[in-house]
């Protein structure tokens, strides 16, 4: 008898280059303040590992890549954001998606059609969003996050190549009684 082979493989696209331990200490958080805005200037590690492919419905195949990212300021080198999720790749429609959560009762599914785009130095550019209601690609909070701190849309691009990474992420924030553009920005390098 004769055993046969099965490749699992998974075929992870523009998210390959993500795979691994990257570090930076150029991060800047933008955050709504009672007064205005605060600037928080900021370090971190994101860890990304590889999951393998996942099927849905025996028709859909994404590659999925597992992450956390613990950022701390650094002013006190206390940690001010803890977030885990997923990125994950749908080769067949071409689809990005990310999905988040973090420890303040918000979880987002962000996503998007990948178009191909390279930075001019050769950086593959993924770029998701969501918005708040949004049937497709959404954001649900808790009913205290809802009432008092209310994140209305969401984007992301990420830039990835040649070891480095960079992102920048807005949220729109319905918080203090105005709306607010909370961003966080950083540039990290791949350490292992």
């Amino acid at each position: 008898m004769s055993e046969s082979t099965i490749s699992t493989e998974a075929d992870y696209g523009p998210l390959t280059g993500l795979i691994g331990t990257w570090q930076g200490d150029k991060g800047l958080d933008i955050a709504p303040d009672p007064e205005g805005t605060e600037n928080n200037p900021y370090y971190e590690t994101i860890e990304y590992s590889a999951c393998g492919n996942i099927t849905n419905a025996e028709t859909q195949v994404l590659a999925a890549i597992y992450y956390r990212q613990i950022v701390k300021q650094k002013s006190n080198d206390g940690v001010f954001h803890d977030q885990t999720g997923y990125w994950m790749w749908d080769v067949a429609r071409q689809l990005m998606m990310h999905s988040l959560s973090i420890p303040r009762g918000v979880c987002v599914l962000a996503g998007g059609r990948y178009s191909g785009s390279k930075a001019p130095t050769g950086e593959v550019i993924i770029e998701v969003t969501a918005q708040a209601d949004d049937v497709d690609w959404g954001i649900i909070q808790s009913p205290f996050m809802a009432g008092n701190a209310r994140t209305t849309t969401f984007s992301q691009s990420i830039a990835v190549g040649n070891g480095k990474l960079s992102y920048t992420q807005t949220t729109m924030v319905d918080i203090y009684g105005n709306t607010f553009e909370h961003t966080d920005k950083n540039e990290l390098v791949l350490s292992s």
